[in-house]
């Protein structure tokens, strides 16, 4: 029995949650978001209260359950609050700054990288060194700070390039005389 799949998931108020046959839509003040359950299970709504449960008892069907709880709580939670990844640059010479709305990297290439995020997602840079990536999508979210870290991934040795806030990069030691 999935512990996640069988907790229901609340409906806060200011939200809306309709489902039409496998597709759940979920619309709050940020936007609209959908998410189409697979065939294996099915959804319920009570109220203010939304229940996943499995159509059988195969494997796929339990492995299934927990997955559409979470990403219908993930859309409840995209347009109520929405989702936020912070990077930061480090290394001598690393910067980031908007031009517009592509964000324009130097990361010590002989060439600025140009990144211009897709519909739904914004990028702020408060410092030369942070950039901030938010959206209500969570997977795209994740999909773009991955993508703008892609370019220059933190190394070992020095820890220079794109790492998320937080991120424990672990350092090598160098060569010995």
């Amino acid at each position: 029995m999935s512990r996640i799949g069988k907790n229901p998931v609340t409906v806060p108020a200011g939200v809306t949650l309709t489902q039409n046959g496998q597709t759940v839509s979920v619309k709050g003040s940020k936007g609209t978001l959908e998410f189409t359950m697979p065939s294996a299970v099915t959804g319920k709504l009570d109220g203010d209260q939304f229940t996943v449960k499995p159509v059988n008892d195969t494997k796929e069907a339990r492995s299934m359950w927990g997955m559409s709880r979470t990403m219908i709580a993930n859309l409840i939670e995209g347009v109520t609050n929405g989702y936020t990844k912070n990077l930061e640059l480090r290394g001598v010479g690393y910067r980031a700054a908007m031009k517009g709305s592509t964000l324009s990297l130097q990361l010590g290439l002989s060439h600025e990288v140009n990144y211009t995020a897709p519909e739904g997602i914004s990028i702020v840079v408060p410092k030369a060194t942070e950039i901030n990536v938010s959206g209500i999508n969570k997977q795209m979210v994740g999909q773009v700070a991955a993508e703008i870290r892609s370019y220059r991934k933190p190394e070992p040795y020095k820890g220079k390039g794109i790492r998320y806030v937080g991120e424990f990069v672990r350092q090598k030691e160098g060569k010995k005389k």
